[in-house]
Formats: C-alpha cells, sequence, structure tokens
C-alpha cells in the first residue's frame, strides 16, 4: 500500500471513531482534510477497517470495550424483538469495531418485504423508511429507528436492512479475511459472553 493511501486510511479511521462516520463519508472527507485531489483513489474498507482497530487500541483501549458490549446488548434485544425475521448482526458492532457513535445495522431476511413494517406500525415504532445498497449492489429498504442504550444513556441508531429470505443462503459465506460477514442472534450472545468479565 502506497503511503499516501496509508495517510487516508488513518485520517479516515480517526473520523470513524471520533465522529461516528461511515467508511465512505469518512475516506471523502479524509481526501479533503488532507489536501488531496478529489480523484485520489482511495484505500478499500478493509484497510480503513485496520486503522480503525489501530486507533481505537492506541486511544480507545479503556473506553470502547464497554461501548462495544452495550451496542451488542442494544442490538440483540432488537434482534429478539424481530426473531421471526431471522436477524443478522452486520457491520461494526458485529465485527468488533463500534464505539458508543456508531449504529447498529440489522439484516432482515423476510418472506414478505412488508412484513417488519407492519410489525414496527403494529408496535407503534417510530420509523424512517430509506433506500441503501442490497448484498448484491441492488437497492433494498431499510427501515431506521433510533433507541435508547441505557447502559449509554443516548439514542443510538438502528437500521434494519429488509433483504429477502433466499438471500440468507449466500450471507454467511465468509469474507475476504476469512470472516463471517454477519451473525444471527445465538452468534451474538456467543460474543457477548466471551467478552464478560468472569466474576
Amino acid at each position: 500500500m502506497d503511503s499516501t493511501s496509508h495517510e487516508i486510511a488513518h485520517a479516515a479511521a480517526r473520523l470513524v471513531v471520533e465522529e461516528g462516520l461511515e467508511y465512505g463519508p469518512a475516506k471523502r472527507r479524509a481526501v479533503r482534510q488532507l489536501g488531496l485531489p478529489a480523484r485520489t483513489a482511495l484505500p478499500d474498507n478493509g484497510v480503513v477497517e485496520d486503522a480503525v482497530r489501530e486507533y481505537i487500541e492506541l486511544f480507545c483501549a479503556d473506553t470502547q470495550p464497554a461501548e462495544l458490549a452495550a451496542l451488542r446488548r442494544l442490538a440483540l434485544t432488537w434482534m429478539e424483538r424481530l426473531a421471526e425475521f431471522r436477524p443478522h448482526l452486520a457491520g461494526a458492532v458485529w465485527h468488533g469495531t463500534a464505539t458508543r457513535l456508531s449504529d447498529i445495522y440489522l439484516q432482515l431476511f423476510c418472506d414478505d418485504p412488508k412484513s417488519a413494517e407492519i410489525l414496527l406500525i403494529d408496535r407503534g415504532v417510530d420509523y424512517e423508511p430509506r433506500t441503501v445498497t442490497g448484498l448484491h449492489g441492488d437497492p433494498v429498504e431499510a427501515l431506521s429507528i433510533h433507541s435508547l442504550c441505557p447502559e449509554l444513556a443516548e439514542e443510538i441508531g438502528v437500521h434494519l436492512i429488509i433483504l429477502d429470505h433466499d438471500d440468507l443462503r449466500g450471507a454467511l459465506k465468509p469474507d475476504a479475511k476469512g470472516r463471517t460477514p454477519r451473525g444471527d442472534t445465538q452468534a451474538v450472545r456467543a460474543l457477548l459472553a466471551v467478552a464478560a468479565p468472569v466474576a
């Protein structure tokens, strides 16, 4: 990796951790902050994720593990509420790079794409529908809600990505680093059990 990509990745990592930006916007802002041409080649997300891990280790090692655990517990609460839609946790909260500024991304594998929305309406949960990129690069619906995280005493964005039930088959294939890119309720419980301090 050339030094420019390395510089962008580390500048982006700081924005991800300190401001809660997603990787794409963080990389673009890092390019501007570094005074580089707008068309400068950007490092891939894997490189930025490595830089985020380094940044957390250097500057947030005392606070980040507890924040991550709180977010995973909140995610688990929503996964249990949405159990009928086969929820899977993805993103920084799943991969372990989340801080209190990170949002939670839950992928729901639905037989009927409107069923999750109907459940939220029935339970009186306010949400904002939007369109995001799905697993195959196609546009899919997302339902974004704000949920109070009691442990962090703040509202956290929870994004429910609505996917087709059939997408679940290929969804657990390892990513470029050989990791499972998302986890079900049982997997999230296991992560929390491993991270729990021994009494």
